[in-house]
């Protein structure tokens, strides 16, 4: 069925919005500080890693005096683990991995590991920056941590509260980890949030300070603001989580994806990233189907439910292409219909929330395509500083089928425009998103919430030391291969970029009405096209 034509924009805010987006795109080219650092790939073996001429220093290989070498990390295992361990009584269920409590059960692995140097507790983390600006996202480490902040730090009595929904608590001790697991998390979210301190601690050594922090990796925030203001600010739980909104504290942490999701055999992001890039230079954005699509499960929201009647029928196309996601099907076929970088051959993909937000939107956002964010409630560490037109198109929750139709049919009326917001949104995850600024982000968050902390930690007999072997030689599978890939394996050469200073109050005024203005201009077009 053929799309009627979107009615066209005046002339000059055609004009004004071309010019008002190629100023973003030169800004953020221009701000952008590019890190840079030695990658090995990964062996699928756990037999150490052999440095290569390359890898050692200039200065040291024409004669001049070499700095200290920086550490190199292997993984070796002395022996097959067993995986005996019964963690509720019966069979085990695919909702839980083993790993981590066989990890737990037995710390003899981590020591005889080497461990990086103690943090000192007064040097400040970018004392050794390497120059570059942090990107704009991470000014919200203050935002998230400004609570308690101004409530004069954190104390154990708040620590203890946090602990009645957290899966775990994490200790950071002269630079060894130390868990205390109060109950198994989904799948492997746990485990995989765990294995990314790791590699924090693998990437820079020394520089993580002693700390002491509740971990929640449920799917909805519960630290609601209204309960801690005035005096009962004094019981304000500091909890560690992979999203938030408006209306809670918990304080976001980047998600367990990154460094891989085997039960829906997603890789860890470094390759993926590379994955969802080649597959932009295969199919050009004009070549691709000129629709809306979106893949997933939509039985875990109304939302998502709602979504399915914008699919294309006998009597109405509204520029939707969806599909049901049957996870128990793919898991079957070992997820050949499943490969993201497969699915960036529409010029219009759709992100929409499930039971909160979604690790789906990094992916979605890499392709190119023009992404429909349809009205989100929560948000993740990065997210709150994507703009509408800038990076994505939004769409009305309320009135889903329409404000899909007609943003596809502006985009194909006004294709040049339509691909470049496509084009900005994919540089922002390619560029800003990657593994260093993940890493970046977790150091810089971890620094400025330990200096908050009114206390010294110290281990509860309860806590068990953890270190990449005490994991990596108890995986299997695609647990194993994942560790591996995303294993760090040396220390990186230079510090962090440089965190930017916070938002003032005028900063994050103008921040909010900039884009509930874009949003309503949208919101002015779509009902002139529906009374049309």
């Amino acid at each position: 069925m053929a799309a009627a034509a979107a009615p066209r924009p005046t002339a000059n805010f055609i004009a004004a919005l071309s010019g008002t987006s190629s100023a973003f795109l030169f800004f953020s080219v221009v701000v952008l500080g590019l890190v840079s650092s030695a990658r090995w790939i990964a062996r699928t073996t756990l037999q150490a890693n052999v440095p290569t001429t390359a890898d050692i220093p200039t200065a040291a290989r024409v004669g001049a005096p070499a700095a200290p070498p920086r550490p190199i990390y292997s993984i070796s295992c002395s022996a097959p683990q067993l995986r005996s361990l019964n963690l509720s009584g019966g069979a085990r269920t695919p909702e839980a991995s083993q790993t981590l409590a066989l990890a737990l059960s037995s710390s003899s692995s981590c020591r005889a590991s080497p461990h990086p140097a103690p943090a000192s507790t007064t040097a400040s983390v970018s004392s050794s920056s390497n120059s570059s600006s942090c990107p704009s996202y991470f000014r919200f480490i203050h935002e998230d941590l400004r609570p308690w902040r101004d409530a004069g730090g954190i104390t154990r009595a708040m620590l203890a509260r946090a602990r009645v929904t957290a899966s775990f608590r994490l200790l950071v001790l002269g630079g060894r980890a130390f868990v205390q697991r109060f109950r198994p998390a989904f799948q492997t979210r746990d485990l995989f949030t765990i294995w990314g301190v790791l590699q924090l601690l693998r990437r820079y050594p020394g520089r993580v300070p002693d700390l002491d922090l509740m971990f929640d990796c449920a799917d909805w925030p519960v630290v609601r603001t209204h309960l801690y203001r005035g005096k009962h600010g004094a019981l304000m739980p500091p909890l560690f989580r992979y999203c938030g909104d408006d209306r809670t504290l918990d304080i976001v942490f980047p998600d367990w994806s990154f460094w891989g999701w085997p039960e829906i055999n997603i890789k860890p992001w470094d390759a993926l990233r590379k994955d969802l890039k080649e597959a932009n230079n295969r199919v050009r954005w004009l070549d691709r189907e000129p629709y809306a699509y979106w893949k997933g499960n939509p039985a875990v929201a109304v939302t998502r439910q709602e979504l399915i009647k914008c699919n294309v029928s006998s009597t109405k196309d509204w520029n939707a292409r969806i599909y049901k996601q049957d996870w128990f099907r793919e898991s079957k076929a070992g997820y050949n219909d499943s490969n993201l970088g497969s699915q960036c051959t529409h010029r219009y993909k759709i992100y929409i929330e499930g039971t909160t937000w979604s690790v789906s939107q990094k992916y979605i956002l890499a392709c190119d395509s023009l992404t429909l964010l349809i009205t989100p409630k929560y948000y993740d560490f990065f997210s709150r500083s994507l703009m509408p037109i800038q990076h994505y198109w939004p769409v009305q929750n309320d009135n889903k089928c329409d404000s899909i139709k007609y943003a596809v049919d502006w985009g194909n009326s006004h294709k040049q425009l339509a691909q470049r917001i496509g084009k900005q949104a994919s540089d922002f995850i390619q560029e800003e998103i990657n593994m260093d600024h993940v890493y970046d982000y977790m150091l810089h968050l971890l620094t400025e919430y330990a200096r908050l902390l009114r206390f010294r930690p110290v281990k509860p007999p309860e806590a068990v030391e953890i270190c990449p072997e005490s994991l990596a030689c108890q995986a299997e599978g695609l647990e194993k291969k994942f560790f591996m890939e995303s294993m760090v394996k040396s220390a990186h050469d230079a510090g962090p970029c440089d965190l930017p200073p916070p938002f003032n109050p005028q900063e994050l005024t103008m921040l909010k009405q900039r884009k509930e203005h874009s949003i309503k201009q949208i919101q002015t077009w779509e009902r002139r096209f529906g009374r049309a």
